[in-house]
């Protein structure tokens, strides 16, 4: 007889099971890449990220006879919500074995506490409140590698999610693109006279000065987010801290620009990152005793990197700057020894940011999915 138990990841022991839970799931032929096991106790209590201070969470763990079976947080960013004028919770990390008495289980507790809250809808998988990372579900391409800070998962888990009656919410998109190929002389004419006309220059991420540079970046965040945008807030000091702590031990600068008009106003900005998660791969969740010897050896290979984000202020849209840092940051990529980049992760909605990738090159080929349910009680 089957013996299913949900509780809250609280003290050591279920912690310790719920970070372990995917290598139980997962194995080497799959695009998975572990975690760092002591960074990824650190993010789930919130320590690297605004969950605790966006809104109540919980960790939930699920056992199956006794073993750990399914994971997630739940939670409600409260921060959005009287933004936007919504009633949602979030779920994030969910991992779960093939089976639907357990995943529905799980979720069905992760309902209830946000109905208990006085949630109407559950929106899900979605990266912790001041996150870029594990967004959405793949639902065709499951082979190629996943890049850092990248979401995977296994096929059965859609089918566990609109078991329990989630449907489509938001597809998120991520683009391919090599740096060993030519770039359109156009766009190598365009840039050097939409710099001289409208004024503006691109300037490397100065890591010595990183508090300004993070100032100027919350200014462009605050001037270039659309308000149409549902899902997005802009960032708030402590968030913009927890960006800076964050990207410190991981940037390569010279792949960050930051684009200024003459007179020193910041009006856009680009995040890539080298692709860790090829050392990662090799680490197997673990520092010692041999994964710093693994890590300080493989970091030399990196050689892909992914294009987080890339906002400009809207007077300067059209005016050649998105171009520019495309192009600057490809060439910079080019020139470190990078061969190979994704652009992710765009949503639908954000129709300019994917014509502006699709027109320089970049090839469309994974998506993930974000569900939604409506959880308003029928008593």
């Amino acid at each position: 007889m089957t013996h299913i138990e949900v509780k809250p990841a609280e003290n050591d022991k279920e912690i310790r099971d719920f970070i372990n839970l995917p290598w139980q799931i997962y194995n080497n032929k799959d695009a998975w890449v572990p975690p760092l096991k002591s960074d990824f106790k650190k993010y789930i209590l919130g320590l690297t990220n605004s969950m605790n201070q966006s809104g109540p969470n919980i960790r939930l763990l699920a056992y199956n006879n006794y073993k750990p079976a399914a994971r997630l947080i739940v939670g409600i960013n409260e921060h959005l919500n009287e933004l936007k004028g919504y009633r949602e919770g979030y779920i994030s990390l969910f991992e779960s074995i093939d089976d639907i008495n357990v995943s529905n289980t799980i979720l069905t507790i992760a309902e209830k506490w946000l109905k208990e809250k006085g949630m109407d809808t559950i929106i899900g998988p979605l990266s912790l409140p001041g996150g870029e990372d594990n967004r959405g579900f793949i639902i065709d391409n499951f082979k190629d590698p996943t890049m850092v800070m990248g979401s995977y998962n296994k096929p059965y888990y859609n089918t566990l999610f609109t078991h329990f009656g989630f449907e489509k919410y938001q597809d998120c998109y991520a683009y391919t693109m090599r740096f060993d190929r030519q770039i359109n002389e156009r766009y190598m004419r365009l840039v050097p006279y939409a710099k001289k006309k409208y004024k503006f220059d691109l300037h490397k991420l100065d890591m010595k000065n990183i508090s300004k540079e993070m100032e100027d970046i919350k200014t462009i965040i605050y001037e270039a987010m659309p308000e149409e945008w549902a899902d997005f807030v802009p960032p708030t000091d402590e968030e913009i801290q927890i960006i800076a702590d964050s990207l410190i031990p991981i940037a390569d600068p010279n792949l960050i620009y930051i684009a200024r008009l003459i007179d020193g106003r910041p009006i856009g900005f680009n995040l890539t990152l080298p692709d860790y998660n090829q050392v990662l791969k090799k680490m197997n969740g673990r520092l010692f005793p041999t994964g710093i010897i693994k890590y300080l050896y493989y970091k030399k290979k990196i050689d892909r990197a992914r294009f987080f984000v890339l906002f400009v202020v809207p007077e300067y849209r059209k005016k050649g700057v998105p171009s520019a840092i495309y192009i600057e940051s490809f060439n910079a990529a080019r020139a470190n020894g990078y061969i190979y980049g994704e652009g992710s992760t765009i949503w639908e909605y954000n129709k300019i940011m994917m014509r502006d990738i699709e027109t320089f090159g970049g090839e469309k080929y994974k998506t993930y999915r974000i569900y939604k349910k409506n959880i308003l009680s029928d008593d």
